[in-house]
């Protein structure tokens, strides 16, 4: 029945989202001489990009398939680049195609179960009513018999047509099914290359920052303490060394550089704590809860993971979901929940709050940061968070096959 219904909702969708797109682009390619026809041509491409969305969607929920969702273009800053992002999006031309080529499986399949069940129910009822109408013509596809044996053969051919309707309505799904996948969800060569060598890139700058870090606050602390530590040392040994020892000035300088010596230690502890959190050696479910306990945050951890990720990945997850959760406490209200499960061949970090909802990925905000630490390992964020409702943002990491 989910194939039936498919048919019917699908089929009624991409016509009508065909037949408007279509008049946007009209309206855009009439406009084209003026800015607000480029305006209403990104529209059109947006607008089928959305369609396509729903195509996909609605394909999950009937016939079965999981695609995953394209990730949206960069957009640089400047109308025209804007422009030129949003109708050149590959992903809206696809769902156009998509809603092209879909078009005459859209009539077939509405024809077939339309047309189908009234020729069935007719040829089947005929001989019933063969006797009293055995002069006249069924107004169903022109059905008649001179003779009772005919009219068995009509029946017989109810039959046999019951059976190939539900064969036909399959193939019909089965072809809309490779369509959704090869337009709808999987991303040509071009795309994808492109796609690893923004990770790469990015892997390649996020490592630069993290030695620049690491530089950095060796020099700006430990060195630094370390420094302080050796001159207060050379001191109290200038002071040992003395004709007259001053005691107090030596017992002085050792307390100072034994507070050095300490709080090289912690920065020290602290730093390599920035690299490898310890409590990942045990497990995602022990780090992210250890995360929340030492945070003080008031949230929720639930891990779901039938086999342990590589180290690597869960390093990821562990600082994406320490931002989100600071996101979430910064800028929400209580009720948070961190969600860790593997789905579909990938990790899927899930935190959501009841907060006023409206978060957004911003150049230079946390939302950012963690979509450039996806990206290292072809990861994804995805945001939902309407307007005075609640937020889920999910971080995607695909695991290795």
């Amino acid at each position: 029945m989910a194939e039936y219904a498919w048919i019917w909702v699908a089929g009624a969708f991409s016509f009508l989202s065909l037949v408007l797109m279509l008049v946007l682009a009209a309206a855009g390619l009439w406009l084209s001489p003026i800015v607000l026809g480029l305006l209403v041509l990104a529209a059109a491409v947006q607008y089928a990009r959305g369609v396509g969305t729903a195509h996909r969607r609605l394909a999950g929920a009937l016939l079965g398939v999981s695609v995953p969702a394209p990730r949206r273009p960069d957009l640089k800053p400047g109308l025209w680049s804007w422009l030129k992002a949003r109708i050149g999006d590959a992903v809206g031309w696809r769902a156009i195609g998509y809603l092209f080529l879909r078009l005459p499986l859209s009539l077939a399949g509405m024809a077939l179960v339309l047309l189908g069940p009234v020729f069935i129910v007719g040829s089947l009822t005929y001989p019933f009513l063969w006797f009293p109408f055995r002069s006249d013509v069924m107004p169903v596809f022109g059905i008649y018999a001179p003779h009772w044996a005919g009219a068995l053969a009509w029946a017989v051919a109810g039959l046999v047509a019951a059976v190939a309707l539900r064969w036909l309505v399959h193939g019909l799904a089965t072809l809309d099914r490779l369509l959704v996948v090869a337009l709808l969800g999987r991303r040509v060569l071009s795309e994808r290359v492109r796609d690893l060598e923004q990770s790469r890139a990015t892997a390649v700058e996020d490592a630069d920052l993290r030695l620049r870090r690491i530089e950095r606050d060796l020099h700006d602390g430990a060195q630094a303490q370390l420094v302080a530590l050796a001159m207060k040392l050379g001191l109290a040994k200038d002071e040992l060394n003395a004709e007259t020892l001053d005691v107090a000035g030596v017992r002085d300088l050792v307390t100072a550089a034994h507070a050095n010596a300490k709080q090289a230690i912690i920065e020290l502890r602290d730093l390599a704590r920035g690299i490898h959190p310890p409590a990942l050696d045990a497990g995602l479910d022990v780090a992210l809860s250890t995360l929340v306990a030492s945070s003080g945050i008031d949230a929720r951890v639930t891990v779901d993971l039938p086999h342990r990720p590589p180290p690597s990945l869960e390093t990821i997850v562990y600082f994406s979901a320490a931002e989100l959760l600071t996101n979430a406490a910064k800028h929400a209200q209580p009720e948070i929940v961190v969600d860790v499960r593997e789905d579909g061949g990938a990790l899927k970090l899930a935190v959501s709050d009841g907060g006023p909802g409206g978060a957004r990925i911003v150049s230079g905000g946390g939302l950012a940061g963690v979509v450039e630490r996806l990206r290292t390992v072809d990861g994804e964020l995805v945001v939902a968070s309407p307007p005075g409702g609640s937020t889920v943002i999910t971080a995607v990491v695909p695991l290795p096959r």
